[in-house]
């Protein structure tokens, strides 16, 4: 298994949430393969899209929301080989002219049912030409691009898990993240520290969604070390959800999985003093155990992602720390079995809420792998072995695709 490569691929720097940045950047592609810019533009969507879409601001936009707002504003500021940090070139002129163009009711939004999790679908018409782009199963993962009926790229769509074709164990994560040669991932690793401090910090000392992260240290002269690594992952969310002109390198797609993965690691390496080495090596531990939890669950699902991504964050802290194997192993599936269930009603100011929650949950699961009070193998959801709980988690989040659906139909009533 070549971790390095899907470390690469995985963590990519987005300016702010990424669904709606991968409709902007859909949007974008479309714009770029016509002569001149649209007179409307038509964006289908999963119904997870939609839902992740809804509640959050789009940064750099003004404050606006909305599906609309994201295909719009992508269309505008273009820069399509920007990715996800499509929207950070916006301009004032950018900002007038979306206003403009939402009051012109330039865009429509349409739900698409039977497709993958993450789809998005853009036509982008002008006087003479139709541009069609196709995301699917990826937030950047073009799979069709045609021209006035000409089909100019084809693409697999990412639908089929990367462990399909490419296994992965906890084992071979964890002797790898120990042993292996990790330097041609330390850059993004580096990066994944500096961006999601610098969010972080902004999320504590600025006014963003309801300060979860602030919250947290109210009437709280001297934080406990579970404190300060709760305060400062949802203070990262806190500003990523309210607009934050700030990047963040995502994990598993995700942005809050990101912040969330690697802000408590970085506040433990801190407060015990480990060495960047150190650092580094937790950090590439638990960016791919989080893609390996993730893997049977989907990018997008009705299962709340920053869930396992705290649970991963808390074990991340054990393997830090030097804890034996079978303390980590214990760490992650106590937090699993406790945790999983935890809905996702969207990306909002909230994701803050369940972030600190399962930092909580999962720093209880640590602690009942150190006193030796872990769940009994056969117990629930606990399998025999770790990765077969790992597989457990993957298949109950799957089982939640009509949860999904009550979710957004609830959420679209308001």
């Amino acid at each position: 298994m070549d971790y390095i490569s899907l470390l690469q691929a995985e963590m990519k720097p987005a300016f702010g949430c990424t669904e709606p940045i991968a409709l902007a950047y859909a949007a974008a592609k479309a714009v770029s393969i016509l002569d001149e810019f649209p007179n409307n533009i038509h964006a289908r969507c999963s119904a997870n899209i939609i839902k992740n879409v809804k509640s959050v601001v789009i940064p750099n936009s003004g404050g606006r929301k909305g599906l609309v707002a994201a295909t719009v504003f992508g269309a505008i500021v273009g820069h399509p080989e920007r990715e996800l940090e499509v929207l950070e070139a916006a301009t004032d002129e950018d900002r007038r002219w979306l206003g403009n163009l939402l009051d012109a009711n330039f865009c429509s939004v349409e739900l698409v049912e039977g497709v993958d999790n993450l789809y998005i679908e853009i036509t982008a018409e002008s006087d003479e030409q139709r541009a069609v782009v196709r995301i699917e199963g990826g937030h950047t993962h073009i799979t069709y691009v045609e021209l006035d009926g000409q089909v100019l790229y084809t693409a697999d769509a990412l639908i089929k898990q990367f462990q399909d074709t490419c296994p992965m164990t906890f084992e071979s994560i964890y002797d790898f993240a120990k042993t292996g040669d990790i330097s041609g991932i330390i850059p993004q690793i580096q990066q994944q520290i500096d961006y999601n401090s610098a969010i972080s910090n902004e999320g504590l000392n600025n006014d963003y969604g309801a300060n979860i992260g602030q919250l947290l240290l109210v009437d709280d002269d001297n934080p406990s070390f579970e404190t300060k690594c709760k305060a400062r992952a949802a203070a990262g969310s806190d500003a990523r959800m309210s607009g934050c002109p700030l990047p963040v390198v995502i994990c598993s797609g995700s942005g809050n999985q990101g912040l969330t993965v690697s802000m408590p690691i970085i506040t433990a390496a801190e407060e015990l003093q480990k060495s960047d080495e150190e650092l580094y090596r937790a950090l590439v531990f638990a960016n791919l155990l989080t893609l390996y939890v993730k893997s049977g669950i989907g990018k997008l699902s009705a299962y709340c992602g920053v869930v396992s991504a705290g649970i991963v964050s808390v074990t991340g802290i054990a393997f830090l720390k030097g804890e034996s194997k079978d303390i980590i192993e214990q760490t992650l599936v106590n937090g699993l079995v406790s945790l999983s269930g935890i809905v996702c009603d969207g990306a909002k100011p909230s994701c803050a809420g369940k972030i600190a929650i399962s930092l909580d949950g999962a720093f209880m699961g640590y602690k009942q792998a150190k006193m030796n009070k872990s769940y009994a193998k056969g117990d629930g959801l606990v399998a025999m072995s770790v990765d077969d709980t790992i597989k457990s988690i993957g298949v109950v989040a799957q089982g939640m695709k009509e949860t999904d659906i009550v979710i957004l139909n609830e959420m679209l009533k308001h």
